[in-house]
């Protein structure tokens, strides 16, 4: 893929100060740190190393990445080593792509309530298609779901949604066979989404009631019981969106598809079109007009305070396991599944050689580390080429 035009990282460096100056008090640690790796990303200040050829004896210096989870230059790495675990894990079988979506109204709560909100989604989601799995009327089987953060949309505002891939079919009651889905769509989705509404909106009212919901700015009315109340009924009369794909193909392709979802953050250096040192023009999909492609220009501050938006609380886990995925099933389960789905899949290779991220500009062959750079060591050595 050919370098971008123009990366976050510039406009940070170009904006970076008027944005501060601008958004500072209501800037978490989180956010400030990302800010900060970001800006210094594969530059002197984070030190490098020289590579070598083996073959040609080229030599170039790479400067070292942040990775930040939320640097659009350090997460494919990070997917690489996701998916290669994954891989093992996978079962001969198709998968299905499940999105719960909340509406918009709640965004107020999540800007306060990032964690206790994204918990919430993740639990709600989770439990709704476990629920209606089991239930003999439309699966009456364990399913396995792979859940995975999403907080922003396409022109970079706020959108928690969870995308969940789960693989077609689950475990009978008795663990003796594989049950198979009966509808095209795995389960009816006006059921998921009348069951993950009520799971939402029970789990937001238990948290008010305990004073756990930080309800300020846009949000503080609904500090008041009555006017909280009045909120939810609002909620609960609207159909709330979950929406199912047909089944994708096995293993190789599910490895494909998710590598799309895992580390994917707000917005990619590639969708950048362009800077002129004030605003920043970006590709999107309109998908309220058929997924139509537009770009939109915003000012550099605007865009900025809209890519921070995204930045995770301390810790917190984006794509988590549920079912006979779940940490404590997996290593009893998936070998079950398995074995009742005839799965003869030889094991991938497990060798610890790992594999130059680039390589060399004269011969193609993979390049070496020869010496690692601390910073200061980078500035003596501006006799070598940068990477």
């Amino acid at each position: 893929m050919s370098r971008p035009a123009v990366e976050v990282a510039d406009i940070l460096r170009a904006q970076g100060d008027r944005f501060l100056d601008r958004y500072r008090r209501s800037f978490d640690f989180q956010q400030l740190k990302a800010f900060r790796a970001i800006q210094r990303c594969r530059t002197a200040a984070l030190g490098g190393h020289i590579d070598a050829c083996p073959q040609c004896g080229h030599q170039a210096i790479s400067y070292n990445s942040c990775r930040n989870r939320h640097c659009p230059k350090c997460q494919a790495q990070a997917r690489e080593h996701w998916l290669a675990a994954r891989e093992r894990e996978l079962l001969a079988s198709s998968y299905f792509h499940v999105v719960f979506t909340v509406p918009h109204e709640l965004n107020v709560l999540a800007l306060d309530n990032p964690r206790l909100f994204y918990d919430l989604l993740f639990t709600a989601s989770a439990q709704t298609l476990l629920k209606v799995a089991r239930d003999p009327k439309h699966l009456g089987a364990e399913i396995g779901v792979i859940s995975i953060l999403h907080t922003w949309g396409q022109n970079l505002l706020l959108h928690p949604h969870i995308h969940c891939a789960i693989p077609a079919g689950g475990l009978s009651p008795d663990h003796s066979c594989w049950i198979r889905p009966r509808y095209p769509f795995f389960l009816p989705v006006k059921v998921l989404s009348r069951v993950f509404r009520g799971k939402f909106l029970a789990g937001l009212k238990r948290f008010h009631r305990r004073q756990q919901l930080r309800c300020a700015g846009p949000a503080a009315a609904l500090a008041d019981p009555k006017q909280f109340r009045r909120f939810l009924r609002q909620l609960h009369r609207q159909d709330w969106v979950v929406y199912a794909k047909p089944a994708f193909g096995g293993p190789t392709k599910v490895l494909r598809y998710l590598g799309r979802y895992t580390h994917r953050i707000a917005i990619s250096n590639h969708r950048l079109l362009a800077f002129d040192g004030e605003r920043v023009t970006f590709r999107w999909k309109d998908y309220a007009h058929g997924g139509k492609q537009r770009a939109m220009t915003l000012l550099g501050t605007e865009f900025l305070r809209r890519f921070f938006l995204h930045v995770l609380p301390k810790g917190f886990v984006r794509i988590r396991y549920f079912g006979f995925l779940a940490n404590r099933f997996r290593a009893r389960c998936l070998p079950l599944c398995q074995q009742l789905l005839a799965n003869d899949r030889p094991p991938p290779s497990t060798s610890s050689a790992t594999t130059s991220d680039w390589h060399c500009p004269n011969c193609g062959a993979a390049m070496l580390v020869i010496h690692r750079l601390t910073a200061v060591e980078l500035s003596r050595c501006a006799y070598f080429d940068t990477s």
